[in-house]
């Protein structure tokens, strides 16, 4: 089997440096919250606990 040069190596590191940091970023800044289903469920809550004596 042929050994790869080392500045293969460090390219590669880098390649895969890059993409690891390039999905990380793309995954965190994708996934956005819904906060309307949150608030509607919060509010939900607090009509059930209304009590009529």
């Amino acid at each position: 089997m042929p050994q790869m040069a080392p500045i293969s190596w460090l390219t590669l590191f880098f390649i895969f440096s890059f993409t690891l940091i390039l999905f990380n970023v793309k995954t965190y800044y994708c996934n956005i919250p819904s906060l309307p289903k949150f608030t509607q469920l919060k509010m939900s809550s607090k009509k059930d606990l209304t009590w009529k004596w």
